[in-house]
C-alpha cells in the first residue's frame, strides 16, 4: 500500500512541476474553464479507468464463482462415487462408510456453508474424512476383490479430500484490496470531477448527473457485493450437496 500511495503522490509531484515549467516558459494558453482541454482529458481518463476497473472488478469474482460452482458438483460427485464403491466392502463396513458419507454430505451443506461466507471450513469436515480412511484402511483385504473395492474407496475420499481443499482456498479468494479501492475512488472521482472543475450545475443538468452518480454507485457496491465466493449477489450455493443427499440414501436403500 505505501508502494502505491508513493506512485500516487509522485504523479502528483510530476503534474505539478510540469504546470509550473510550462507558466515559466510561457508555452500554451492558461485553460480555467470547466470545459476546457484538461478538464475534457482528465474526465476521460477516469472514465477510462473506472470502466477497466469496473470491469476487472466483476470479471474475476465472476470467473471465480464459476470455478468454485464447479468444484462444488466435483466434490459431490467424488461423495457419490465413494459411496458406490464402498458396496462392495463387507457389509458393516460398508455401512459406517456410507453413513459416513451422508453425515459429511449435510455438514457441508449445513453448518460448514454458514462458515464458508467468512473463509473458514469446519474442523469436524477434515475429522469426518480422516476417520473414514483409517476406517476404510484397517479393512483386511481377505481377497483381491476385496483389495480393489479397498483401493477404489481410498481414491475417491482421496477426490474428497482434494476437491475440499480447493474449497477451501475458494472460500479465502477475493480481489486485491487495492482494485476495490480504485474503483470506488475512480468512480467518486467521475462524479466529483464536474464540481473540481469549476462547474456548477443547475436545474435540469443535475437530472443526468444525479442518475450518473446513482448508476456508478450502484455499480460499485456490485463490486463489493459479489468480491467473496460464498456470500453476496453471486454467492454458491450448496445446491450440489443437497441433490447428492437423495443419492446417497437410494444408494445405501440399495437402489
Amino acid at each position: 500500500m505505501i508502494v502505491y500511495c508513493a506512485a500516487a503522490a509522485c504523479a502528483v509531484a510530476v503534474v505539478i512541476t510540469a504546470s509550473r515549467l510550462i507558466r515559466r516558459t510561457r508555452l500554451g494558453i492558461d485553460d480555467p474553464d470547466p470545459d476546457g482541454p484538461t478538464t475534457s482529458h482528465t474526465g476521460a481518463m477516469l472514465s477510462a479507468l473506472f470502466l477497466l476497473a469496473f470491469a476487472i472488478a466483476v470479471v474475476v469474482p465472476w470467473t471465480s464463482a464459476d470455478a468454485a460452482r464447479s468444484n462444488t458438483y466435483t466434490e459431490s460427485q467424488a461423495i457419490a462415487e465413494a459411496s458406490w464403491a464402498a458396496t462392495r466392502l463387507p457389509a458393516a463396513d460398508a455401512r459406517h462408510v456410507q453413513q459416513g458419507l451422508r453425515e459429511y454430505a449435510d455438514l457441508v451443506r449445513g453448518s460448514e456453508w454458514r462458515l464458508m461466507e467468512d473463509g473458514r471450513l469446519s474442523p469436524r469436515g477434515w475429522a469426518r474424512l480422516e476417520e473414514l480412511r483409517r476406517h476404510v484402511l484397517a479393512v483386511e483385504p481377505g481377497s483381491d476383490e476385496l483389495l480393489e473395492a479397498r483401493g477404489a474407496v481410498l481414491g475417491h475420499l482421496g477426490e474428497i479430500s482434494a476437491a475440499r481443499r480447493q474449497r477451501a482456498m475458494d472460500a479465502r479468494t477475493e480481489p486485491p484490496p487495492g482494485l476495490l479501492a480504485v474503483t470506488v475512488v475512480t468512480g467518486a472521482a467521475v462524479v466529483l470531477l464536474p464540481f473540481l472543475a469549476g462547474a456548477r450545475p443547475r436545474g435540469m443538468t443535475l437530472v443526468p448527473l444525479s442518475l450518473m452518480a446513482a448508476l456508478l454507485a450502484a455499480g460499485t457496491y456490485l463490486t463489493i457485493d459479489i468480491s467473496h465466493v460464498f456470500s453476496g449477489a453471486m454467492a454458491v450455493g450448496p445446491e450440489a450437496f443437497t441433490g447428492v443427499g437423495a443419492e446417497l440414501r437410494r444408494i445405501a436403500g440399495g437402489g
